[in-house]
């Protein structure tokens, strides 16, 4: 099934996605690494990150005159966030887009919280900065460009398949 999604994400657009499905965000998505998750649980979140879609990417931006361009962003290694993400989870928000698998710690609170992990095809930076129509924040730049959170504005960003469901089920079984 392919599926057209609006974030932030309500409960209800995620109950019929299953693993293997194709997804399209439109609104809002929220970069986020190791550094930025660890400082969400330390400080709590710069954004209301309910019903977030969080992206593990560290983009390529350029920056002239205070003006904010994403050249490229692809997603990077889940499993780095493991120690971090179902906690993060638990703050509320609702789909998690990466690169690989995320462990059973992450499945669980995807069960608990009705959320699911989707991944990005790697290699695919180019066509996923097609998607971006706007940076419209960043937060916490000291930690570094890619580490930092980038606000995403975008409109059909994907193809992403969601890989684990929030009934448990995973690609990776």
């Amino acid at each position: 099934m392919e599926r057209k999604l609006n974030v932030p994400i309500k409960d209800e657009n995620l109950n019929e996605l299953k693993a293997g499905d194709v997804v399209y965000l439109t609104g809002n998505i929220l970069t986020a690494r190791d550094q930025a998750h660890k400082r969400i649980l330390e400080n709590g979140a710069p954004l209301d990150i309910s019903g977030a879609a969080l992206f593990h990417a560290g983009p390529i931006v350029t920056e002239e005159d205070g003006n904010y361009k994403m050249v490229a962003v692809g997603p990077t290694t889940s499993m780095r966030m493991n120690p971090y993400q179902s906690d993060v989870l638990d703050l509320g928000a609702k789909i998690v887009i990466g690169k690989g698998g995320m462990d059973d710690t992450v499945r669980e609170a995807l069960v608990r919280n009705n959320a699911i992990y989707v991944v990005a095809t790697g290699g695919c930076a180019a066509l996923y900065v097609d998607a971006v129509e706007e940076i419209e924040s960043v937060d916490w730049l000291d930690l570094g460009m890619p580490e930092a959170i980038w606000n995403l504005k975008v409109k059909d960003f994907g193809p992403l398949i969601v890989a684990m469901d929030s009934e448990g089920n995973s690609l990776y079984d």
